[in-house]
């Protein structure tokens, strides 16, 4: 019997890192630089859409700040009580920058009410020009941070607040050429409330997807029992229980499970299987199994209330049974 414990990570991560970093670094200061600019010709054409724009961009770049930083921190290797390194820093930023998307949509909607009930004099011609350019800074600088890896929560954050604001641009530039055309200064407003809309749905699936990896649920599109029943079936396994499957970050699941294997079954030759098979079928490569022949002390089982039916061995979780073992698995010594 033993416990077995396997885990990988591509070689590759440094050098995605330090892309991903130079990216992000490059999309902020295109950022940065047409803020300044925009604030000054928001407070210039009174428009409340341009200004919400330029308060969106600040909001980016805090983001990209932040996603740069939690990326620095999340390098660091495991150390004293962090067993895991801090690789969740990424999952607070991915949360944080949920969070301001939300907050900032709020203050939009809540100036949107007054504007709308006393709308300004706006400079559409200003506006609609000024957004142009704004859609192209945006534009490269959502195909900068396009290209890092979206896999993790925390640039996904970053890479929203920049989609957002390029949304932002394009529903601004029309609100400015409807003014400029029509005279209608209310549609300066409402392309202020069509961009809080958007900026809370982003802002929402953020926390959501962050909330599950600190609450140590399973991977989105993992089923803990369909892993469990796969598990089951294999080759000298009797018996799968105390299984936990969780992300210690984004793109990042473990798994640990005590497993019970049939008298004689060769449990190293089952645990290997096992880390094999969660590779191949799940893409999870950081797995603890504790595996005990049934009925070695410290195993539930007591000879007399194994967990077998018609169908064969079944996972606790009354999953249905896994898939026949197949050819190259664990080998039984009986």
């Amino acid at each position: 019997m033993g416990a077995g414990h396997g885990h990988g990570h591509g070689h590759g991560h440094a050098v995605s890192a330090t892309a991903d970093r130079r990216y992000l670094a490059g999309a902020l200061a295109l950022i940065v630089a047409y803020m300044s600019a925009e604030v000054a010709i928001g407070l210039i054409a009174r428009s409340l859409a341009l200004l919400s724009d330029a308060a969106h961009m600040l909001t980016d770049a805090f983001a990209i700040a932040f996603a740069l930083i939690a990326m620095r921190i999340a390098a660091h290797p495991p150390k004293g009580g962090y067993t895991y390194g801090l690789r969740r820093a990424e999952i607070l930023s991915a949360q944080l920058n949920g969070l301001t998307l939300i907050l900032l949509a709020a203050y939009f909607v809540y100036e949107s009410v007054h504007r709308l009930l006393d709308p300004p004099q706006v400079a559409g011609a200003l506006v609609f020009w000024t957004s142009l350019s704004g859609i192209a800074v945006n534009l490269a600088a959502t195909w900068l941070i396009g290209r890092a890896d979206r896999a993790s929560l925390n640039v996904e954050g970053a890479f929203q607040h920049i989609l957002n604001d390029l949304y932002a641009f394009i529903a601004t530039a029309v609100a400015g050429l409807v003014v400029w055309t029509t005279g209608f200064a209310r549609a300066d407003v409402i392309a202020s409330l069509v961009v809080a809309a958007l900026m809370v749905k982003a802002g929402y699936g953020l926390l959501r997807d962050a909330g599950r990896v600190l609450m140590e649920a399973a991977p989105a599109g993992i089923d803990p029992a369909e892993i469990g029943a796969r598990m089951a079936g294999r080759a000298c396994v009797q018996e799968v229980h105390d299984l936990h499957v969780w992300e210690v970050t984004s793109g990042y699941p473990a798994l640990s499970a005590h497993v019970l294997v049939e008298p004689g079954g060769d449990c190293h030759a089952v645990r290997r299987d096992l880390r094999q098979m969660l590779a191949a079928f799940y893409g999870i490569t950081h797995t603890t199994l504790e595996v005990d022949h049934i009925g070695e002390p410290g195993t539930p089982w007591d000879g007399q209330e194994h967990c077998t039916d018609a169908h064969g061995p079944r996972h606790l979780s009354d999953a249905p049974p896994g898939p026949p073992p197949q050819p190259g698995g664990a080998v039984c010594g009986h």
